[in-house]
């Protein structure tokens, strides 16, 4: 009996820690910066709300988050299993349909704990979800299609995420249209900025998705191309962001964030030489600078607001 074959061992129920493994806490990560973005950007004293700072983390982390992994991971068990056999689906240490069973069941707690919170998160917090079944399951799966797929992933992880921990702050409307104006325009514009970050991601799994007709944008454009369009996909939006927190008055606040870009643009350079091979070297690095500027640029919009 191969172990790869979830259908042959459908009584079995999954380890803890093979369940866990499948809810991928080393992603939870990107939301809930975001979340704490939004959160900051609200003006609103977190360590004044800091039960419903924690219970917005939890639900950005370890219930959307973690719902979209298992989610994903159901999909392409298939896929993973010529890129990643070692993951617990395809390695059959999450067996039979549990992986179908803990998707459903962690979009459902996320969606019970985002009512808990108010109609506006669970608003967002359903967007979300549906955002994550139709990024990997049939018949819309947006990853199909590199373009919708990353788009869909960057709002999920920083645009709704931050909207998510400005609107916990700030109980969905106590703030001037100007300064909810002002958050939601970084919310989008890091979010645009995420499209890159989820195109080097995809690098990984390059043979696994050209076998499986995924048409993610390593697989369409190539390695080079794609690797160039993920630059200018990150380095754009945080020019924008520069030029605005200049126009808001926060020009220290823009040449910080300035000095983050210089500092991605010298290690882009580094990536464009091999990027299937530094994509993950990249990840490890510009990306630690892109969300070091999120989080500055949430502090500028709280002065500003």
């Amino acid at each position: 009996m191969s172990t790869r074959d979830p259908s042959a061992l459908i009584d079995v129920r999954p380890a803890p820690g093979a369940v866990l493994e499948l809810l991928k806490p080393i992603t939870w990560f990107p939301p809930m910066w975001a979340f704490a973005c939004g959160a900051v950007s609200s003006g609103v004293s977190v360590l004044d709300h800091w039960l419903l700072m924690l219970s917005g983390l939890i639900l950005s982390g370890p219930l959307l988050c973690a719902a979209s992994q298992a989610v994903n991971d159901w999909f392409d068990r298939d896929v993973d299993a010529i890129n990643e056999p070692q993951r617990p689906i395809p390695s059959g240490r999450v067996p039979g349909r549990w992986g179908l069973y803990l998707a459903l069941a962690w979009s459902a707690l996320s969606l019970a704990w985002a009512a808990a919170l108010g109609p506006l998160l669970l608003c967002v917090a359903f967007f979300g979800v549906v955002l994550a079944w139709a990024y990997s399951a049939p018949p819309i799966r947006l990853k199909q299609n590199g373009w919708w797929g990353n788009l869909a992933c960057g709002l999920s992880y920083e645009g709704l995420a931050w909207i998510a921990g400005a609107a916990v702050m700030l109980g969905g409307g106590a703030a001037e249209t100007e300064h909810w104006g002002r958050i939601a325009g970084l919310a989008l514009l890091y979010s645009l900025g995420a499209h890159g970050i989820m195109t080097l991601n995809d690098f990984k799994s390059i043979a696994g998705d050209r076998s499986s007709n995924i048409g993610s944008l390593p697989v369409r454009l190539g390695a080079h191309r794609a690797a160039r369009l993920a630059c200018v996909s990150m380095a754009a939006p945080q020019a924008v962001v520069i030029l605005l927190l200049f126009s808001w008055g926060a020009k220290w606040h823009a040449a910080a964030i300035g000095a983050l870009l210089g500092a991605q643009v010298v290690l882009m350079r580094r990536l464009l030489e091999d990027p299937r091979a530094r994509a993950p070297w990249y990840n490890g690095t510009g990306i630690s600078l892109y969300v070091t500027g999120m989080m500055i640029s949430a502090f500028a919009v709280r002065g500003a607001g």
